[in-house]
């Protein structure tokens, strides 16, 4: 006479052999309802899981419906037991249930990060219960006993008896010390209570088969202990969070134990072996594979391996299995054996090999319209519509954009194809969704050119959902986040940030939006910094302006209003330190470039400017040098002028730390039209010679740093002038100055410039 009571089978939740038994299991029992180890809210997830053109690895986002956003997620691959029965259930027209607490439950319960420090003692426990068992396992670790134990049981009763003797023990091992245990005990009182639901619904405890994880078996097997009255309580009041869920692609290498997320599987693609290997009765599949790829992988990179060389390694990996205990290589024999037959004794020769084969590339598919969010629809859609679909690859791939029109298509849509693949891409850049990352922003000065790098990932996926608060499409979610970051802005660069942001994906109304709320800000601005740095952003909106086919005209007197506001600013900025001066040069840098580009910006206004800068003598001297380069760079000033202000500014009797440092200025533009006047270094010359010992050490600071970045043959150049002056050989001189400092002289300069020469 049958026992009357449910079926527990115990797995891990990545496991091939699990997977393999459990569906033996199935069709031997034929069970009139399974319920499985997973949020009992999930259930019309199985529904698209079964779907034919769905492919494996897929996993079951859940997330928060308010902010701030929280997300668990279930993933699945084609060797997990849970997904196997959930296909079998479908094929023979079986029930199947989720179990465990739902989603909601799960969202609002707290954070790793948020428990308190003195509630995680049961982690070391944890760890030190893992690192005993490695050590009493005599292999590399549990990991590797497990899978030569478990994932090579030879019956369904092997791998049955096996993992529950596992789970058994851990529990024993761990048990109320783990820091879980409450929550342990929560799911386990629920996924009781559905057992005893499935009964009272008239299915025979007999008929019911239990799919969780080895762990839990013990739990769940007294199904009909009701809660004690502090579990009754508390299932009572459990936590709960607005929530909702998605299907979504997954990968291999996320299921890999490197991306976080491990469930016992640090290589999911070589369990993928291990699942085909069952399918085809043949336990050495796995390691002709293994072995067979690694050499596939290093012929591609240009690494020669023989045939020979693969059957050798297949031979030692199964000799070495035999020395452990084995019959069968694992994984662990199969990799020494790669690294002694296919890697010289070196891993470093076939790690990238490994990496391939053992965790893989593989992504997972969904049909179209499968359980995503809106947003996410939107995305691939875009995705078809631009034909970006080929990107969609774990792998990363480049794309170079040619924003011009296309004159040669049939289409307008053709014609702008790169346009609005551009769009599409920055206002996944402006909500933090990973597929894309810009590479530089103008590619050789042409505002028509965009580099990108895209890859998907399922992080990607996952910053789509948690975007969905902000919009039900990609377009609606930016215009959120650029009004959330117009409305908090505290300073002109983030308003102009938005601007630039909305001209770059293409949103006229959002940029017409902060171009207003950005003229009333600036009216307040007095940082030299945040003006230059809102100029410097604004000139680029107007740029492209053109080639985006967005009208700019309405930034231009905003951007003029702000320049010539900066103008007005720059002199009473050069009041400053050393260390302040590199924050105004940047500055005036960014305005000059502006100036440069803009004909109706305030040219006389900036002239005026840089020569108040150039002439006083009461400024930071390097501010002034640089001032006076870069109205030489305009042709604003001509030689004789130059001539007067090198007389004053290195004249006998200038301090050195200010005479030098206005050299240090003016050497950083023009280079080689300074180099070319003698003058100059005969000026430069003749100053040093009028500075006694301490003087001169205090302008080797100044003079070490402007020339630091000179080219050997800019130095070149600057020795044939000091070898005409001199009196000497241009060549020798040229050695001395390209010469590397000697450790005592390096140190010295460098104690030099934190010196304080005026104590």
């Amino acid at each position: 006479m049958m026992e009357r009571e449910p079926f527990f089978f115990g797995i891990r939740h990545l496991s091939p052999a699990g997977a393999f038994y459990l569906r033996q299991l199935l069709a031997r029992r034929r069970p009139r309802m399974v319920l499985v180890e997973g949020p009992c809210d999930l259930g019309d997830e199985m529904v698209h899981m079964r779907k034919t053109q769905s492919q494996p690895p897929m996993a079951v986002l859940a997330y928060t419906k308010e902010a701030p956003i929280r997300t668990i997620l279930y993933p699945f691959a084609s060797y997990s037991p849970e997904y196997q029965a959930i296909l079998w259930c479908g094929e023979h027209n079986v029930e199947c249930r989720f179990m465990d607490l739902p989603t909601d439950v799960f969202l609002a319960l707290p954070a790793r990060e948020d428990i308190p420090e003195e509630e995680k003692a049961g982690e070391e426990e944890r760890f030190q219960v893992y690192r005993a068992l490695d050590l009493r396992c005599g292999e590399d670790g549990h990991e590797t006993f497990w899978e030569r134990t478990l994932e090579q049981a030879a019956s369904m009763e092997g791998y049955r008896e096996g993992a529950n003797l596992f789970g058994r023990y851990i529990r024993e091992l761990t048990g109320e010390n783990d820091r879980d245990w409450e929550e342990i005990r929560l799911r386990e009182a629920w996924m009781r209570g559905q057992i005893r639901k499935a009964v009272a619904e008239g299915i025979p405890p007999e008929e019911i088969l239990v799919v969780t994880g080895a762990y839990h078996v013990e739990g769940l097997q007294n199904w009909e202990q009701m809660p004690d009255p502090e579990e009754e309580k508390l299932l009572q009041e459990l936590p709960r969070a607005a929530s909702s869920h998605t299907l979504m692609p997954y990968s291999d290498y996320r299921l890999s134990s490197r991306s976080g997320y491990g469930a016992g599987n640090k290589a999911p693609a070589y369990y993928g072996l291990l699942w085909e290997a069952l399918h085809g009765k043949d336990p050495m599949y796995a390691t002709y594979c293994y072995l067979a790829r690694i050499a596939g992988f290093q012929r591609k990179s240009g690494s020669p391996v023989s045939s020979a060389e693969v059957i050798e390694a297949v031979r030692l990996s199964v000799e070495l299995a035999q020395m452990r205990g084995g019959q069968i290589p694992a994984l662990r024999d199969l990799r020494d054996a790669a690294v002694t037959c296919l890697g010289g004794g070196h891993f470093a020769s076939i790690s990238l090999a490994v990496a391939d084969t053992e965790i893989g590339t593989r992504i997972g598919s969904l049909p179209e319209g499968v359980s995503r969010t809106s947003i996410q629809e939107d995305f691939y859609r875009q995705m078809k519509e631009w034909k970006l679909e080929k990107y969609r690859d774990i792998t990363a791939q480049d794309l170079a954009l040619d924003l011009r029109e296309k004159r040669n298509v049939a289409s307008e849509k053709s014609a702008f194809l790169d346009l609005h693949r551009s769009f599409f891409l920055h206002r996944l850049r402006v909500l933090g969704v990973s597929f894309a990352t810009q590479g530089k922003h103008v590619q050789d000065n042409a505002t028509w050119a965009e580099h990108w790098q895209l890859r998907w990932t399922p992080e990607a996926e996952i910053q789509l959902v948690e975007s969905a608060l902000k919009g039900d499409t990609i377009l609606q979610a930016v215009a959120f986040q650029m009004k959330e970051t117009m409305e908090g802005a505290g300073n002109l660069g983030s308003m102009a940030q938005v601007i630039e942001d909305a001209f770059l994906c293409g949103m006229p109304a959002a940029a017409g939006q902060a171009t207003d709320a950005l003229a009333h800000k600036a009216v307040d601005a007095i940082s030299l910094e945040e003006l230059a740095r809102t100029v410097e952003r604004l000139s680029v909106v107007i740029r492209y302006g053109n080639i985006r086919q967005v009208d700019e005209k309405p930034l231009v007197p905003v951007l003029g209003r702000i320049f010539y506001r900066a103008c007005l600013l720059l002199p009473g900025a050069c009041v400053c330190d050393d260390g302040a001066s590199n924050v105004v040069i940047t500055a005036m840098q960014q305005l000059n470039g502006a100036a440069l580009a803009h004909d109706f910006l305030d040219q006389e206004g900036w002239k005026a400017a840089l020569s108040q800068v150039a002439d006083r003598d009461d400024l930071n001297t390097r501010i002034s040098g640089f001032a006076a380069a870069v109205l030489l760079e305009r042709g604003l000033m001509d030689t004789r002028q130059l001539q007067t202000e090198v007389g004053r500014r290195l004249s006998p009797g200038m301090p050195a730390d200010l005479g030098a440092g206005w050299f240090e200025g003016l050497a950083m533009k023009n280079r080689y039209a300074l180099i070319a006047r003698l003058s100059l270094w005969e000026s430069l010359d003749g100053y040093l010679d009028t500075l006694d010992q301490e003087e001169f050490k205090r302008a080797l600071v100044f003079l070490r740093r402007a020339f630091a970045d000179f080219t050997a043959r800019e130095k070149d150049e600057i020795a044939e002038n000091l070898g005409e002056i001199w009196h000497l050989n241009g060549s020798q001189v040229s050695e001395v100055l390209n010469s590397v400092l000697g450790e005592e002289e390096s140190g010295l300069l460098e104690s030099l410039e934190d010196f304080d020469f005026d104590l």
